[in-house]
């Protein structure tokens, strides 16, 4: 019996060994690190870490033992949370939605600015805790209350379940405003990644409620605001640049959507569309509307294929302005509030930041834009990983907390 049990352990070791072995050297072969980039050494240990609990979760899920994302929620909620005494940490539901409220302790008589924050991790990671400390800082250094929702994600919940769990907290907390003293001339929406997706269309959806305070401001943090183009230039020059690398973009965007993944392929030479939709949202999609200076690293303009007929009756839902909202009309973006934006050099997803920011302008929309030029996608969530923090994510929290206080 206890020899069988040896073996079994014998076992166990030299597989996760050989996974672990696996992960590094397809780091080394697959991933490209620019020499730019802040502490390089730190991101490949991070990825390397990152790109080991995928591949665990994903060995789990063909078990049969759990899903990736359970994995993942499981391993990130593990470190138990560090409070700051300047901050008052309160957790409630709004109806069935679970919500974690940030005061700041000093007792004042003056109504703060109200922040409710989005967290991100592409809708398979990411939660209440893993951005309780990006949460807690905000809160603390912009003298604001913030309110982070946790919203229902995968394996369970796909499109739109997210956005509309977030739009319901929203709505409450615009509601209650008084109970938590925050001004209601000064609430802001805020998120990173997909997080950040889900601001900017929070912010839409609310334009037309005049029976709720007016929202003051958006903050978008390397946001995804149109999944339609996977081929531009961002997308092309930083795709094997770690933490979003092509592969877990691919990940995300076909579990999220509920997409079969054997239409990849299509949609990355642009046959998914017609060609009459490429042709109306140019204007605000061609890669003329990007910098030249974000185009230096061997971007190729790769016209569109013929259209796959059955591909679009699956994938059309990426014209829905839930999904892109980068593709919303003139009379929507038009009205919305100042807006701030972080984007990242190192990022595939920097000219969804690049190309919202030209919409807001073009249209008359105040806009504060930060990029970090030592930046990647996900670094603001380094800002408590001890070791592997990185000083870019303080100064993005910097940038936040200055453009609260100026509102």
């Amino acid at each position: 019996m206890w020899d069988l049990a040896l073996i079994f352990l014998a076992a166990a070791c030299v597989f996760s060994l050989g996974v672990t072995l696996w992960v590094i050297c397809s780091h080394f072969f697959t991933v490209h690190i620019p020499a730019a980039v802040g502490h390089p050494v730190k991101l490949r240990v991070l990825h390397c870490i990152f790109q080991l609990l995928l591949t665990w979760g994903m060995i789990f899920e063909k078990l049969r033992i759990c899903s990736v994302p359970q994995f993942f929620c499981f391993m990130q909620d593990l470190p138990p949370l560090k409070y700051d005494p300047d901050v008052v940490v309160t957790d409630f539901r709004f109806g069935t939605i679970p919500v974690k409220l940030y005061q700041p302790k000093a007792s004042t008589c003056t109504l703060k600015p109200g922040i409710v924050y989005y967290h991100g991790g592409g809708g398979v990671m990411g939660s209440l805790k893993t951005h309780h400390g990006i949460c807690s800082r905000l809160c603390k250094e912009s003298d604001s209350v913030v309110l982070a929702v946790g919203y229902r994600k995968l394996p369970k919940h796909k499109f739109p379940v997210p956005v509309r769990d977030c739009l319901v907290a929203t709505i409450h907390f615009l509601k209650s405003l008084d109970a938590y003293g925050v001004d209601p001339a000064r609430v802001v929406v805020c998120g990173d990644s997909f997080g950040g997706a889900i601001a900017a269309v929070v912010c839409q959806q609310l334009v037309d409620r005049p029976d709720l305070p007016r929202i003051r401001a958006q903050i978008l943090i390397y946001a995804v605001l149109q999944v339609l183009d996977l081929q531009t230039p961002s997308f092309q020059q930083r795709k094997n640049i770690p933490l979003l690398t092509w592969s877990f973009i691919c990940y995300c965007f076909f579990q999220n959507l509920d997409f079969s993944s054997s239409w990849q392929e299509v949609i990355m030479k642009g046959a998914h569309l017609p060609a009459e939709v490429w042709e109306k949202y140019r204007k605000w999609l061609g890669p003329e509307n990007i910098p030249e200076r974000f185009k230096k690293r061997g971007y190729r303009l790769k016209p569109h294929e013929p259209m796959n007929e059955a591909a679009y009756l699956e994938v059309s839902v990426v014209l829905d302005v839930m999904c892109s909202p980068l593709i919303a009309e003139d009379d929507i973006v038009s009205q919305l509030p100042e807006t701030c934006i972080v984007s990242c050099e190192y990022d595939a997803l920097l000219d969804n930041s690049l190309l919202y920011k030209k919409r807001l302008e073009d249209l008359g929309v105040p806009v504060t834009w930060h990029h970090m030029e030592d930046g990647f996608h996900g670094v603001l969530s380094t800002i408590d990983m001890s070791f592997l923090h990185f000083p870019c994510s303080m100064r993005i929290l910097s940038a936040l907390v200055q453009f609260v206080k100026g509102l």
